[in-house]
């Protein structure tokens, strides 16, 4: 249903292993929702809802992957955490750490012209997966999350 989604994404790592902060925008009014709708048994407005709850999601390697949302997260808060991950990104002062609350956490270190993360995903209370899931995301150029960066801080506005 990819084509039915818009909204702010960050998208930190490749195609098989990242992680991801979304805010899922569905439209009512595209065919692949209507049809979900229709077999969700509900309107194609309910299910496609407010578009305001964000939502963590990952995987590794292309096989095992999650995901849950963050109902108390505001756009600022994801702003803010673009804007960290942002400014350390020139490894000025070695590798770092940020973090997005408690469920997510990013350890950079640089690599070449790109940059390496150690990503540790920490399901919120209630979730059916308790365990802090912890892995290992391959290099990825870092002017290119860079602009990715820039590009989720403006779909925020």
């Amino acid at each position: 249903m990819s084509t039915a989604m818009g909204g702010p994404a960050l998208f930190i790592g490749t195609d098989t292993t990242y992680v991801a902060l979304v805010r899922p925008r569905l439209d009512p009014a595209d065919p692949e929702v209507r049809a979900a709708a229709e077999q969700a048994g509900v309107s194609p407005e309910e299910f496609a809802g407010p578009g305001t709850v964000w939502a963590l999601m990952w995987e590794e390697d292309g096989v095992d992957g999650g995901g849950f949302e963050l109902p108390g997260l505001r756009d600022a808060e994801a702003e803010d955490f673009a804007d960290r991950l942002l400014a350390e990104l020139s490894f000025e002062s070695g590798p770092f750490t940020v973090a997005a609350g408690e469920v997510l956490s990013l350890q950079a270190h640089p690599a070449g012209e790109g940059c390496r993360f150690v990503c540790a995903i920490t399901p919120p209370e209630g979730e059916a997966e308790t365990e802090t899931v912890t892995f290992a995301i391959p290099a990825v150029d870092a002017g290119a999350l860079r602009a990715d960066l820039a590009d989720f801080r403006g779909s925020l506005a």
